[in-house]
């Protein structure tokens, strides 16, 4: 029975620690579009949330499609690199984030099994705002970069 307790409590330990160094990344964020350099025609996502979903995290999106359409999509999975099922997004079905360190995770997104977009996203040192670096190739097949700065709500 100890046992049993001491392995529950190194497990709640390392569900709180994972959320705590995530902690940066959590929260809502507004796009800044002032301060954007986003690809012509390009979607826009105007709002990012993160949020603790058990020992995992979520991540909503809501925007504005390259049609002016709203388009709003979901995440659930870890900071741990692997791939996790994305819901609502005609462009990719899978979504990876990888903790860099406390402000900066890469970003990997993809449709079919292929990579579509790459990306870095860094909160910056104050923490009111962040920015998505992402490059990659749209619908067309056209190579695309964008960065986006948000801040936080």
């Amino acid at each position: 029975m100890k046992a049993k307790r001491m392995l529950l409590t190194l497990a709640l330990c390392v569900v709180a620690g994972t959320l705590c160094f995530a902690s940066t990344q959590m929260g809502t964020w507004k796009l800044n579009e002032a301060k954007s350099k986003l690809a012509p025609g390009a979607a826009k996502n105007h709002t990012v949330v993160y949020e603790a979903a058990g020992d995992n995290v979520k991540v909503t999106v809501d925007g504005t499609g390259s049609d002016g359409k709203p388009t709003h999509n979901e995440w659930t999975g870890k900071f741990d690199g692997k791939d996790y099922p994305v819901t609502g997004d005609p462009s990719s079905d899978a979504r990876s984030y990888k903790m860099v360190d406390e402000r900066t995770l890469e970003l990997t997104v993809k449709k079919d099994g292929k990579v579509a977009t790459t990306g870095r996203i860094t909160v910056s040192a104050d923490g009111k705002s962040r920015t998505v670096s992402t490059s990659g190739t749209d619908s067309k097949g056209k190579k695309v970069k964008s960065t986006a700065v948000y801040d936080r709500q």
